[in-house]
């Protein structure tokens, strides 16, 4: 039976997938990198599932070359591509399982900012009947920053099912005719051009090292006062501090934000905590954990597990393809 170490974050999302994965024994162990690679050792693991967290050092140490590093989701730049090539591991993701959770759950954000959902609900449970006014999204502007699978669906979701206005803009070149198709009114040639007059602004870009705090003082200051702004892609891409300056001063109307610089959430300053703002919706990184979504991405790092072992390595979702060509990956 091929052993592997699972997160236990992420063997929870998908527990009864991972207990009945044929041939293979899905042990759960705890996340941080000293206990991963303890457990990794101890089990005799040649394959780790891991979540979100950041692997610096002894990882790549610890799983033998040919061994599969998979990322339980989209993002991975908590892994380093480079020292686990150097050291023969196979770094796959999971791309397009969970990019209608994400969606989803953008417009859910968008709808409850422009409705205060969670206000109203808060003050039931006080026993208070509190009335704050919202606003309707049908005709509203929307500003797509990023026009891959998930902005797109975004777009979609926004064009068709709630009759929003929505304006893309990417850095890559992409094909506006297939935007246009998906309800996207134009293409904007760069953010300042993007956000102008736009009631809501998602994010959807990596959270690559250049991409770093691309929501700064800057850009923030281009997007209208009136405006809310979503987060569901990466922490690391917003630069908290100028963002609560931003809500703080009412530069900026709210923000729905799902990721952040440091999860758990803490504050990169503790005098601007954007918990105690009023016009801010945090929630703990949960856009695309649904059941659907979950077991679609634990099948999938399964499977680039199975394909490694058989070695399909060209029908694997490879992070990191350079490492076949060194030879020790098998």
């Amino acid at each position: 039976m091929m052993r592997i170490a699972v997160t236990e974050p992420e063997y929870k999302k998908a527990r009864a997938l991972f207990d009945g994965a044929d041939g293979m024994a899905c042990i759960p162990v705890l996340p941080n990198e000293d206990d991963l690679c303890a457990s990794i050792r101890e089990l005799q693991a040649r394959h780790a599932i891991v979540g979100a967290v950041r692997y610096e050092d002894l990882l790549y140490r610890t799983l033998p070359p040919g061994g599969v590093l998979a990322r339980f989701g989209v993002g991975h730049d908590g892994i380093d591509k480079a020292r686990a090539t150097a050291s023969g591991i196979l770094c796959v993701n999971t791309p397009g399982v969970l990019d209608e959770s994400v969606a989803e759950y953008v417009m859910t954000l968008l709808l409850e900012a422009a409705r205060h959902l969670a206000r109203h609900a808060e003050a039931c449970r006080r026993g208070s009947w509190e009335v704050q006014i919202g606003r309707e999204v049908s005709g509203k502007r929307l500003a797509v920053i990023g026009c891959g699978p998930i902005g797109r669906l975004v777009g979609r979701a926004a064009a068709h099912g709630f009759r929003m206005e929505v304006v893309g803009c990417d850095a890559a070149q992409v094909d506006n005719t297939d935007l246009a198709s998906l309800g996207f009114s134009r293409v904007a040639s760069d953010f300042a051009d993007a956000v102008a007059g736009a009631d809501f602004v998602s994010l959807h870009i990596p959270g690559s090292p250049l991409n770093r705090h691309f929501l700064n003082r800057e850009r923030l200051a281009m997007i209208p006062s009136g405006a809310i702004f979503i987060n569901t892609a990466r922490g690391s891409v917003v630069d908290e501090i100028a963002l609560f300056d931003a809500l703080a001063a009412g530069s900026l109307a709210g923000a729905a934000l799902d990721v952040f610089e440091e999860e758990p959430y803490r504050p990169q300053d503790p005098a601007k905590d954007l918990r105690t703002l009023q016009n801010v919706i945090q929630t703990p990184h949960v856009a695309s954990s649904t059941r659907e979504a979950c077991d679609r991405v634990a099948e999938r790092a399964l499977r680039n597990i199975a394909l490694a072992e058989a070695g399909r390595f060209v029908e694997m979702d490879l992070l990191n393809p350079e490492v076949l060509a060194q030879g020790d990956h098998r």
